[in-house]
Formats: structure tokens, sequence, C-alpha cells
């Protein structure tokens, strides 16, 4: 048994023995294996370590050369071993792995000697940000009905660099207040408040992702969509829409309205604010729907379409007054949920029917108010009555429609007018001589039409009595019939040229009447009074009147202007002159406000003359001689020595 092991002993001393002598004997040897370190990113020529070997690598038997997959990361320097990076080559943890691993090989003259292994390890720096992954933070859709503190999405990030991450919702996004998170580390979001699609159809939140255990506290953010997915939670609505409060989604349902008369029948209704229609509630489901009368229907008076909503009138109403109105309850729900429903009141007004409009009798009132310390008056009219401005309606058999309203456009602080149609003034704030003019609107409530009219009100003073007769009342519209008008100046007019033309004439006349004429011939010539024609300018006139007849008319009372012979004139030359006389005595006969001839007896032919005024004319000596009974045949044959040619027709003859 002693004999094997001295045997092995002997081996092993041999080979201790032969390694020393080798090792005295190599200039490479006396090295190891180098573990090193170096931080990434570190620069170009960074220390890495140091060489440990007998040999001078410079000698010219001794040669050292780095090997492997990572060698080109180191180079050389005597017996130093450095970084060899570059700005395009870094070194990165994350990219070459955390161990670069080389061997370090001695030649001695060419021949291998001794290899040593090279680690370096690679430390790591915090030079990377969290990165979210895509799938986690692409958008997202939710129902509204998702029930609160339920994890709404979870999301991710990685730091290549290993560090602890965080998660923090940016509360300066616009929605934050409707998620929140629970673990910071966990990436869950948590909803924190109901969601509402009628409100708010989509979201929108930023996330942060935050080293939590570096000092740099590297962060990095992403934007969240999230789309809200309409969920059956609302009962249908009839439009318009009018919410309870505002941001409230819950409507307020209209009444309609609408007007018929006592003949309308077999006709579709239109209503206002609008037709009647509803819309589902969940905007994003659009259920369809159905219409029904609940009640006041009056047994198939009124019907309506259960898809359109509208409503019908079947046959007319019997009496006004005794239905004056009809109330509808209308119904509508959805047709795959009609716990889902809504009720709207249709309220229709049976009206009068409407031919005229309201009118008033007049374009403007004349008022008066007498200034007083009266808080209120009412303002009057001539006779100190009340003044009323009402209008009428001719569709009434009383002419009062009661559903006229009176007003004041525009409004007035000082007057006031009631349903009556009274003015009600502030007396103690007007003043003595002031004028008002205001306008009264009359306005049918049912049918929608307006008449106004002018009242001028004037302030009389304390102690003044009211005009008691219209004739004063000075209109102040201009409105008047052309026609009327026209006629008042036509009138005018004639009345004008007729007395135009009767002045015309009297001068003529006077100055025909005050010719001298031939001075031998007077005594053979009845010298006719003042104011009296003869044949001769009574033709003469005759003519004249013919021919201004045409323009004009006179009034007055009807007279014959004849010539009665004097008793100096023979009978030979009375028949001669009667012979002359016009052959129709309605060449005599016109009207002419002169005065009227009376005509005289056989024997007193220049007796009585009147004078246009009905005074007698004073008698002349002409007159005095005509009227005496003895004729003086001597004397007027003598005296008539008046040519022929001079003479007037009726003496010529």
């Amino acid at each position: 048994m002693l004999h094997p092991c001295r045997l092995l002993l002997w081996q092993v001393a041999l080979k201790v023995f032969y390694h020393i002598v080798t090792a005295s004997t190599s200039l490479c040897l006396g090295g190891s294996d180098i573990f090193a370190s170096v931080r990434e990113n570190s620069p170009m020529g960074h220390f890495i370590s140091s060489i440990n070997i007998a040999a001078d690598p410079g000698a010219n038997t001794v040669r050292l050369c780095l090997s492997g997959d990572n060698a080109d990361w180191f180079y050389l320097d005597g017996r130093i071993i450095r970084l060899n990076s570059s700005v395009t080559k870094v070194l990165d943890r994350e990219v070459q792995g955390s161990i670069l691993v080389a061997e370090l090989i001695c030649y001695e003259d060419d021949i291998i000697q001794s290899r040593y292994r090279l680690l370096v390890e690679i430390l790591n720096e915090n030079d990377n940000r969290p990165n979210f992954l895509q799938e986690t933070i692409q958008p997202f859709t939710v129902s509204e009905l998702m029930a609160v503190n339920s994890v709404v999405f979870t999301v991710k990030a990685i730091d290549e660099d290993g560090d602890m991450i965080s998660y923090i919702i940016d509360q300066s996004s616009p929605d934050a207040w409707f998620f929140r998170v629970d673990l910071p580390n966990s990436g869950s979001i948590v909803l924190d408040k109901a969601l509402d699609y009628e409100t708010r159809t989509h979201l929108k939140i930023i996330l942060w992702a935050q080293e939590s255990n570096t000092k740099e506290k590297f962060n990095t953010s992403a934007v969240l969509n999230i789309n809200i997915k309409d969920g059956d939670d609302q009962y249908p609505h009839f439009l318009p829409c009018t919410p309870v409060s505002p941001g409230v989604p819950v409507c307020m349902n209209p009444t309609y309205t609408t007007n018929i008369t006592q003949k309308h029948q077999d006709a579709v209704l239109e209503f206002s604010p609008g037709p009647i229609r509803a819309e589902d509630g969940d905007r994003g489901i659009d259920a369809p729907l159905i219409y029904s009368i609940l009640s006041g229907g009056d047994q198939g008076r009124f019907v309506i379409n259960n898809r359109t909503g509208e409503v019908r009138l079947t046959r007319p109403v019997d009496d006004r007054r005794q239905t004056p109105n009809f109330t509808l309850n209308v119904m509508v729900c959805q047709v795959d949920d009609r716990l889902k429903y809504s009720v709207a009141s249709v309220l229709v007004r049976v009206l009068y029917e409407n031919t005229f409009p309201p009118v008033f009798n007049r374009t403007t009132f004349k008022g008066f108010i007498i200034q007083s310390s009266s808080p209120a008056s009412i303002v009057s009219t001539y006779g100190n009555k009340v003044l009323q401005v009402r209008a009428t309606d001719r569709d009434f058999s009383d002419g009062l429609n009661p559903n006229v309203h009176y007003s004041l456009h525009p409004p007035s602080g000082l007057y006031q007018v009631t349903q009556g149609g009274v003015l009600i003034a502030r007396t103690n704030r007007l003043n003595a001589f002031d004028r008002h003019i205001l306008q009264v609107v009359a306005r049918d409530e049912e049918s929608g039409e307006e008449v106004s009219a002018l009242v001028d009100v004037e302030v009389l003073q304390r102690g003044q009595t009211v005009p008691r007769a219209a004739f004063t009342e000075q209109p102040l519209s201009g409105y008047v019939d052309s026609r009327l008008a026209g006629g008042i100046v036509a009138t005018l007019l004639l009345m004008f040229l007729s007395v135009v033309v009767f002045l015309l004439l009297r001068t003529v006349r006077r100055a025909q009447l005050q010719e001298p004429g031939d001075r031998s011939s007077v005594g053979k010539r009845p010298v006719n009074p003042p104011g009296f024609m003869d044949e001769y300018s009574t033709r003469a006139f005759s003519r004249r009147f013919e021919s201004s007849s045409q323009m004009g008319s006179f009034h007055g009372r009807q007279g014959v202007y004849t010539r009665r012979l004097s008793l100096a004139a023979t009978g030979q030359s009375a028949d001669r002159t009667r012979t002359q006389l016009p052959a129709s005595p309605e060449r005599c006969r016109f009207q002419l406000d002169l005065f009227t001839v009376a005509e005289a007896p056989e024997r007193l032919t220049w007796e009585t003359l009147r004078s246009p005024d009905g005074t007698e004319a004073p008698p002349t000596d002409d007159i005095t001689a005509a009227n005496d009974e003895t004729p003086r045949k001597d004397e007027d044959q003598s005296e008539d020595t008046t040519p022929e040619s001079e003479k007037p027709h009726w003496m010529s003859q």
C-alpha cells in the first residue's frame, strides 16, 4: 500500500519542480486572469487594467495580443489595457450587456507561452428614460354604465436601466377628475366618477411614468383617449328640450298649443313651439319611438299618427261656448322598452272666425287733462267726457273683441291705458301747457293682428275748462280722402270765378250807363234811372250774360228785365218797339244777385224803382215827366234831332 503512494508523491514533486524551472526560464509567465469594471458611456482610452507578466512587452522575443468577441473594445498601451470607444462607438450596457469578455495571449518567439482571461463588467448608469408600451396606451372604448371604483384600463412602461416605475395622472388634463390611481406602481387606472354619454362622449387624460428609485427621476408622458359608449339609461323626451338646470341633461317637456275654429275639420294641426316630436334620450342608441293619446281625444275627435306624432282633427267643434279648449295628454315610449316613456300636454283652443282685423274709428284722438297734485287722473275729451280709445272688430256682432289687448308703444312713464281703452295720467308729474302724443296699440291676442292710433293729450292749466265742442280739434293726421279734397278745391275755385265774373259784369254795366253819348238827343230819349237798363242795354247784357254763364252760375231771385214805353211815346212807336223785343222771353230771364225789377203799372211806368237793397230810389225829373198824363208832342218832335245812325235800334224804327 505504501509503494503506490510514494509514486504519486514523486510525480507531484516532479511536476512542481518542472513548473518552477520553466517559470524561471519563460518570460510570459507570472501573469493571471484579469477582472475589471468600467462604466457605460466611458470615454476613449479609459483605464481598464494593468498586465502582470515577467517580460517586457516591448522585447523582441515577447508579444501580447487581445482576442475574443469583445476584444475590439480594448487596446494595449504597454502593460495597460484601455477602453477603445469613440463618438460613434459608445459603450452602452443596454446594448452590449453587463460583461465584456476577451483573452490576453502572450507570445514568446511567436510561440504561445500563456493565455489569460479578461473579464470587464460594464457598470450601469441612469441614462435611459421610461417608455410606455404602445399597446397599453392605444385609444379604447368604455361603456357609460361601468361602475365606479372599477379598473378601467392598465398601462405599462419600461426602463432599460431597470429602474422602478410609478404612474401619475396629470391633474391639469381636462378629464383627470374622472379617474384615479390606487397603486402607483401597478399601472391600473380606476374610474372615480360615473360616466355619462349625454354629457361627454370623449375623454382625454395625460399619464406620466416616472422613475421612483433614482435621484434623476426621469419620466415620460402619454396622452390617453377614452371613447364613451352610450348605454340605454335615458328616457325619451319631447322637443324642444328645456334643461331643468344648466349642466343637467334632464328635459322639461313643452306644452304644445294650437288654435282652431268651429269650422275646422279633417285637418292636420300645426302646433307651437313646434310639431309634436320626441327623441330617445340615448342619442347614441336612438331607439325607435311610438306615440299615443292617453286622454283628451274626445272620442276620436283627435287622432295621432303613432310614428310621426301628427295630430289630426276629424270633426268640427259643436259649440265653442261649451268647449272653448281641449287638453290632450300625449305619451311617447320606446318600442323595445315601454317602461321608458314620457308625457306632454297639448292645448287646443277654439277661436272665433277671424275675417276682419280690429280697427279704430279715427286715426287721432284728442284728449285733455287738468294739472293737479293728484297722483292719477283720467284723460277726458270734449264736454269733460272720459276719453275712451277702443278698437272695433267686425267679426263680433257688438264690435267688441274680448281678446283685444291695449298698450302704449313705446311705454310711457306718465300714461297708462286700461283694457277698456281709458287713459290714466300721472297728473302730479305733468306741467301746464304741455302736449303729449301717444301711440295706442290694440292687439288681437288670438290672431296676433295689431292696429294703432295716436292720442293727442294737452295739459290744461288748473281752473281752465275743457273745450265743449269738437270744431276746435286740430287733427294731427293728414289722412284725407283725395276725392273729397279735390271736390272742396273745385267748389272754392268755382265760387271765386263766379265772384270775379259778377264784379266784371257790374263794372261793365255801370260804364255803359254812365256813357255821355250825343247831347242833342237827350230831349228825344228818356233818361233811364240809375241802375235801370233799357232795351238796348238789356240785349247787350243778355249777350254778355250768355257768354259768361258758361264759366259759372249766379244764385239769387229770378227777375224779368223789360222796359215799358213812356206815355210820351206814340202808339205807333210803341208797337214798333214791341216788335223789336226778343221773340223768346227766356233771353230776358236769368239769375243775378243785383236786384229785382217788378212790372210797372200801365200809367206809372217809372213810379216805383227799388234799389238792390230794397229801398225806393229817389225820383228824377225824367221820371216825373214820364208820369205826366198830358203828352208833350210838339216838344218831343222839335227836339228830336238825333241822326238815324246814332239812334238805338228800337228808336230807329
